[in-house]
């Protein structure tokens, strides 16, 4: 039996500048389906046709070559050049190998799981709290959050590996700071210069482009009030500038930026390679430096700058700190996070388990999920608060989500300046009591008769 033939090209090459690295350039009709498989083997888009491979591990010539084994199997046509053969066929070991009983296979193996706890830290799947310097490398501790699972990670570049784990972020935390309280330090280690030269290459295609990408927006242009070319970067800039309490840690990645309080109890993280409907901004308060996540905050690229300003002023107010324990809903939360909005005339409409409160003039609006509010099991992991901007509700060009147990002083702030930026005039008369009693009255009808499942607390 044949394979079908595909209308695609691959041609993988070295990179130009850096030497491990190797290239895709892809062509053909069908250039989207090599595109795909590169990309779920952790190749990285550089241009429109062109992906890069680059490890910490230098191991792309062989990966690129496995890679080539998949695809041709599809019946994608592939060229290897001649310097890429070459990496290729080249055997090598590394100097002083601390390992030496492993054979090459194992080294790679060793290699292959360092590569891919760097591939969950790039990509937010595993969270770092700390770090710090033991004798001659860095450890660190975090936790997958996508599992939940929290462990204790030794050594650098392609040596790291997970030398514990534990059930919790708190006792990870405990138990890191015990051993290593005197170089311990928050947030993720800075980068190493074998990370740095991978993400580097990772920026560097081998045949620049100077075609820029169109803005992704949802409706082909970009929105009218979207921030320009480095605003948030200049306003996450000043943020550290004006407020001494809080740090700019520099991470493994030059992609992402961290910002800690220095209570260790609050943090905002900021990815300067976000666009359109990504996320951006991440904002999270604990309870603790060792405790648990109270609530958290999401901003996409588009959303305005006066917005995100606006959360971060209001994250140091009293009232957010005293509430950060708060309960998800109730008349005094309702009140004070739709008091602005009411007071300027927007009334709320009710569509399913989401209660909206539109602006006057349709091109913004809160949204409240009644089901995360109260904790609904299928709604948990979704947003209860959410502000928007553009287009409608449910197709917005901008959001800013919040978890159930967000401060209403933090939510107020946000709610009073959207009143004033998107309230022309007063055309309705203010909420009465009597109305905020029938935004209650629906999510009582709407929550559960009985609580979480035994066994299980309600996530905030």
């Amino acid at each position: 039996m044949t394979t079908p033939s595909v209308d695609a090209h691959v041609r993988l090459d070295t990179h130009p500048t850096h030497p491990s690295a190797v290239t895709a350039t892809l062509t053909g009709a069908q250039a989207h389906i090599p595109h795909v498989g590169l990309e779920a083997a952790g190749w990285h888009v550089a241009t429109t046709n062109i992906l890069v491979l680059a490890r910490i591990d230098h191991e792309e010539p062989y990966w690129a070559e496995q890679a080539a084994q998949r695809l041709a199997t599809l019946g994608i046509t592939i060229e290897i050049t001649p310097q890429l053969r070459e990496a290729i066929d080249e055997e090598w070991t590394w100097a002083n190998y601390p390992m030496p009983w492993c054979t090459r296979t194992e080294i790679r193996k060793v290699s292959d799981d360092a590569q891919k706890i760097h591939d969950d830290i790039r990509h937010g799947r595993l969270l770092i709290h700390a770090h710090a310097q033991d004798a001659h490398t860095t450890v660190a501790v975090g936790t997958y959050l996508d599992t939940g699972k929290s462990v204790y990670l030794h050594g650098e570049n392609h040596l790291r590996q997970i030398a514990n784990s534990f059930d919790s972020p708190a006792r990870a935390l405990t138990a890191f700071e015990d051993m290593h309280a005197d170089t311990m330090r928050p947030g993720p280690a800075p980068m190493t210069d074998t990370e740095r030269d991978t993400a580097d290459a990772r920026t560097s295609p081998g045949t620049p482009t100077t075609e820029p990408e169109p803005p992704s927006t949802g409706a082909g242009t970009a929105p009218a009030d979207a921030p320009g070319p480095g605003a948030h970067e200049a306003l996450f800039a000043s943020f550290i500038e004006d407020n001494g309490e809080w740090e700019n840690y520099r991470t493994w990645s030059d992609d992402t930026s961290v910002a800690n309080h220095e209570t260790l109890t609050l943090r905002a993280a900021f990815d300067h390679e976000a666009r359109g409907h990504d996320t951006a901004w991440t904002i999270a308060s604990y309870q603790s430096p060792v405790g648990e996540r109270t609530w958290h905050a999401t901003a996409t690229a588009n959303t305005p700058t006066d917005m995100i300003k606006t959360l971060l002023d209001g994250l140091d107010t009293d009232t957010a700190w005293t509430e950060r324990t708060s309960a998800p809903l109730t008349e005094r939360t309702l009140t004070t996070v739709t008091g602005p909005l009411t007071e300027l005339g927007w009334t709320q409409t009710i569509n399913g388990h989401h209660i909206n409160w539109p602006a006057p003039n349709g091109e913004t609006g809160l949204r409240l999920d009644v089901a995360a509010a109260i904790g609904a099991t299928t709604a948990r992991s979704g947003p209860t608060w959410t502000l928007w901007g553009g287009n409608t509700a449910e197709q917005p060009n901008w959001t800013v989500e919040f978890s159930r147990h967000t401060p209403a002083a933090v939510l107020q702030d946000l709610t009073y300046n959207l009143a004033l930026t998107h309230s022309a005039r007063r055309t309705h008369p203010s909420k009465t009591p009597r109305q905020r009693h029938e935004v209650l009255r629906t999510v009582a009808l709407t929550a559960p008769s009985a609580g979480p499942p035994a066994g299980r607390s309600a996530r905030r």
